[in-house]
């Protein structure tokens, strides 16, 4: 979409990429003004920027009827935005929809998991490998075990 605007002399999102991948509470103070300006015209991305906005609502809801109420409003604003891609997602989670809404019901994330993978992963790149499994569980207890090493 944006090479078409250009091939037209409108070059109304140059420079905006990293704009609307921000949540519209995150949104540094600076930027508002540009940002006001380009979500303001008819533009696709603005369009999808809204419909990404909106299901992050989703989340809020405790109730997983009142959740998959909500999910159905937006799951066809979505499906009739003919974007394309918009379009993906919604389907996707739908098919989904199931796992989606166990949030609702036990608000429990793998996000503690997963940062602990990733800084595991980064011992095991720093180090270029371990000569043996001792030496790797050794490193993984001294960087991840939360020990205050610091004399008193």
């Amino acid at each position: 979409m944006k090479k078409g605007l250009m091939k037209e002399g409108l070059d109304w999102l140059k420079g905006t990429k990293y704009l609307w991948l921000y949540a519209e509470e995150n949104l540094p103070e600076w930027r508002l003004p540009a940002f006001e300006a380009v979500r303001g015209r008819k533009l696709k991305t603005a369009r999808a920027w809204g419909i990404k906005e909106t299901l992050r609502s989703l989340w809020d809801y405790r109730s997983v009827a009142w959740a998959r109420k909500f999910f159905h409003r937006w799951y066809g604003w979505a499906i009739r935005s003919r974007l394309e891609q918009v379009k993906k997602v919604g389907r996707m989670l739908r098919r989904h929809l199931e796992n989606v809404l166990t949030y609702c019901r036990h608000r429990i994330t793998t996000g503690v998991a997963e940062g602990l993978n990733s800084k595991i992963m980064t011992i095991k790149r720093r180090a270029c490998g371990f000569r043996n499994p001792e030496n790797f569980k050794t490193a993984i207890y001294f960087h991840c075990g939360g020990l205050d090493l610091y004399p008193c």
